[in-house]
């Protein structure tokens, strides 16, 4: 009978152990620009579900994430991204995708940090 309890006890410790263990943090390579491009680069992973936080700065051009392995993965938050028109290393936004971003946001013909024009006017 203790064999039993103590077997019960372990598997319910290491089941409990294993779900604090779903958060995972990642960073990622998004090209960008400015504030605006901050916002939406961050809009569009927190839209994916399992994102739970998204940070993009704006001069070393990564986005740090807080995501649910259970629920997502990075593929799909650089689906995500593509499609909002920001580049990330391992896929490119659709030529589609990029022309719907703000002019101002071009990153391909230059991609330097213009966000202080953006708090100026």
């Amino acid at each position: 009978m203790k064999n039993r309890i103590l077997i019960i006890v372990c598997l319910l410790i290491s089941t409990l152990g294993m779900a604090q263990d779903k958060n995972k943090k990642v960073v990622l390579d998004v090209n960008g620009k400015c504030e605006m491009c901050k916002m939406r680069i961050e809009k569009a992973a927190l839209e994916v579900p399992g994102v739970k936080f998204a940070s993009w700065d704006i001069p070393t051009h990564q986005l740090s994430l807080v995501m649910d392995e259970r629920k997502t993965d990075a593929m799909k938050i650089k689906t995500a991204l593509v499609e909002a028109g920001h580049d990330t290393k391992e896929l490119k936004a659709t030529q589609e995708a990029y022309d719907k971003i703000h002019p101002c946001c071009k990153y391909r013909e230059d991609n330097t940090d213009d966000s202080k024009k953006h708090n100026e006017g």
